[in-house]
């Protein structure tokens, strides 16, 4: 695999902010690559240009068959007017679409060279999201053959080149693409045939898919996602590591009159007022836009879901900045089941997710917490087992007061434990709380431990707090626990007494009344 041509500036979970560099000009990453239709364009490409989109795909196949010496004249550059990144597909979808394409891999390879494409793609064979489990095993072997054909093909070292990974939704034939192709000089991987899921909102089939290819590449690899553009998704693709999608969604949509958003998709005959506040929905009602042409009014839908895609772009891209990336996944979501449900799959690579997020990230910001799908945050996961790995308490203390119920942040800055700390000085004092379990007092001002909120949560997010105190306890080895608990934590304080008996420790529950 080739590398050096991605730059990585931030992270955040498996997600990266960062510059791929071509020819023409840098892509700031994580973002979409509108598709061009080179035949018949409803909106100029300078125009989506001037949106705020940085690069284009369009598809060398059509060009070829269609303005071939046109563009062998212009470039595809001048070609689309455009002096931006222009990245080319080959005819893949095409076969997805029809069974085949009038062109050859060896051609569509050399066409793509000839036309001063900045990132091209082999002609692969896509899988789809419902082939046969032989047919998904043919797709990855013809395109790894293909893969393999065009390396040797290729004649410019100035042009980016995309192994597309195919297996569909069979993941052990993702596995197997993605190891076998990764042997291949090919700068960028591309994840094949999203749209069918993406159609039928099975978005925890392609996280599954994307975390597959994900866990095989090597970090410095860009990672793109075809044909999977929705703004509703984009961010749970883009905590897994994609750097590129490329759509048509937003002039699609637009054709049959649906109207973007990041929460899911509406028809415009549905809408009273526009929920956004882009150029477009300022300035038109649906009324007004439900009385224009039919290609005006497409038009103007199209243009709204292009503003509404790269506003989500940069609302992900300033959560990453800001290490907030896994707060953006848990509003978004609550606004539909099925990414509800994604959210949940996430949850399933959390190890990795871990192992792959930022210690220390650029902007510090407190830490939110809302119900037990928190439990699998990268932060909350690398304390809990830090805490019981490579914490150890002060010497000397063999005895313990937990302190529980207390909501003011630090904690060791608190009447209270000011109070027990003169009246215990043989004690070691820690604090229950919510998520976090237990918070030694010589770690209650260190960041994120003095700058967190809970929200509603759970009985399985204070029975894992409860667990993780008592293996914290257990470990320790202390000989005597004290608790003390304000009155609104009276329920959770006896709950740890009666775990704290089990472990044959010596207990004392007291209220916090007694001390005051």
């Amino acid at each position: 695999m080739i590398t050096g041509v991605f730059e990585v500036k931030d992270k955040d979970l498996a997600s990266r902010i960062g510059y791929i560099y071509t020819k023409t000009g840098k892509i700031l990453t994580p973002t979409l690559l509108p598709v061009i239709n080179p035949v018949r364009q409803e909106i100029k490409p300078s125009e989506i240009i001037d949106l705020g989109f940085q690069a284009l795909i369009t598809n060398a196949y059509l060009i070829r068959r269609y303005r071939c010496r046109e563009a062998l004249e212009k470039g595809v550059h001048k070609l689309l007017g455009v002096d931006k990144p222009v990245m080319t597909d080959s005819g893949a979808y095409q076969i997805l679409q029809y069974g085949d394409v009038e062109v050859t891999n060896e051609e569509i390879v050399k066409f793509q060279e000839q036309i001063d494409s900045d990132i091209a793609v082999i002609l692969d064979v896509p899988t789809g999201g419902l082939a046969s489990r032989e047919e998904a095993e043919y797709t990855v072997k013809e395109t790894l053959r293909r893969a393999e054909e065009a390396s040797k093909i290729r004649s410019r070292d100035d042009i980016l080149w995309v192994l597309p990974i195919q297996g569909g939704t069979y993941l052990d034939l993702l596995e197997y693409s993605v190891k076998k192709g990764l042997k291949l000089p090919y700068h960028i991987v591309a994840i094949g045939s999203p749209t069918q899921l993406m159609e039928r909102y099975d978005f925890e089939t392609l996280i599954k898919m994307i975390a597959t290819v994900k866990v095989n590449v090597p970090p410095g690899t860009p990672i793109h996602l075809f044909g999977a553009g929705h703004p509703m998704m984009l961010a749970f693709a883009i905590a897994l590591g994609v750097d590129l999608f490329d759509s048509a969604a937003y002039i699609l949509y637009a054709k049959d009159e649906r109207y973007m958003t990041p929460w899911g998709t509406y028809r415009l005959k549905e809408i009273s007022e526009f929920p956004c506040s882009c150029p477009i929905c300022v300035k038109y009602t649906p009324t007004e836009i439900r009385e224009l042409s039919v290609n005006e009014k497409m038009s103007l839908i199209a243009k709204h879901n292009l503003y509404v895609t790269l506003m989500e772009l940069k609302r992900i891209r300033q959560a990453i900045r800001e290490g907030r990336l896994w707060e953006l996944l848990e509003e978004k979501s609550r606004v539909h089941p099925s990414l509800h449900r994604a959210f949940k799959v996430l949850g399933e690579y959390k190890d990795y997710l871990e192992l792959l997020d930022p210690e220390v990230k650029g902007l510090v910001q407190g830490v939110f917490f809302y119900d037990n799908l928190s439990l699998s945050r990268p932060e909350l996961l690398r304390y809990r087992r830090r805490i019981l790995e490579r914490y150890v308490k002060p010497k000397g203390y063999d005895k313990l007061i937990v302190i529980v119920g207390l909501k003011d942040k630090p904690y060791i800055r608190s009447h209270l434990y000011e109070l027990l700390k003169n009246k215990f000085k043989d004690r070691h004092v820690v604090f229950y709380t919510p998520f976090y379990g237990v918070i030694p007092e010589e770690l209650a001002e260190t960041y994120p431990l003095s700058q967190f909120e809970v929200g509603a949560y759970d009985d399985m997010v204070e029975r894992e707090s409860i667990n993780l105190l008592i293996d914290y306890v257990r470990k320790e080895k202390y000989k005597e626990v004290l608790l003390i608990y304000l009155d609104e934590a009276k329920t959770v304080a006896r709950k740890i007494y009666l775990r704290m008996l089990r472990l044959n420790v010596k207990c004392n529950i007291r209220s916090h009344k007694s001390y005051m």
